[in-house]
């Protein structure tokens, strides 16, 4: 099954259909998405500054992480599913979209980032001097304003 294919499918479903109908519904749920890629993004960032020593001086960079990761995972369960949901507005639009493809590209190796972050850089928070934060959070903070710019072309080359 072809990418275009599954694309034409979800464009036909009955939640597509709802959404090209409706006068509130889309609005709502992107209005819901730019809300929770706020607070994921906002999180991020307090983490990230502080990482790489710019950020808000409230504690260590281990007690901010484990203050923002709630907020973060709970923004982006919401940002996930809002996402999911506004896919259906324009599936065809969207899998052949530049700009939609670098955004989940850009997601894809942030995840990847956080990842490499939890398993080898945040053990090493507690040492003084150690570049490994500060270049996760330099790349992290670059990915996701990676994200966002790609995200806001979305919108402007449907």
């Amino acid at each position: 099954m072809s990418l275009q294919s599954v694309a034409l499918w979800l464009s036909e479903t009955p939640l597509a259909l709802e959404l090209a109908d409706s006068n509130w519904l889309f609005g709502t749920v992107e209005a819901l998405h730019v809300a929770a890629l706020t607070l994921v993004i906002g999180s991020i960032a307090l983490v990230d500054l502080r990482l790489i020593g710019v950020g808000p001086a409230r504690g260590t960079a281990q007690e901010v992480l484990e203050r923002l990761v709630p907020f973060t995972l709970v923004g982006f369960a919401l940002a996930l599913a809002s996402g999911s949901v506004l896919l259906f507005a324009n599936p065809i639009g969207y899998s052949e979209n530049f700009w939609f493809a670098a955004k989940f590209s850009l997601l894809a190796l942030a995840g990847i980032n956080a990842l490499v972050f939890h398993l080898f850089a945040q053990s090493k928070l507690a040492e003084p001097g150690s570049v490994i934060p500060r270049i996760s959070g330099a790349i992290s903070l670059s990915l996701w304003l990676g994200i966002v710019i790609a995200g806001r072309w979305i919108g402007y080359t449907l």
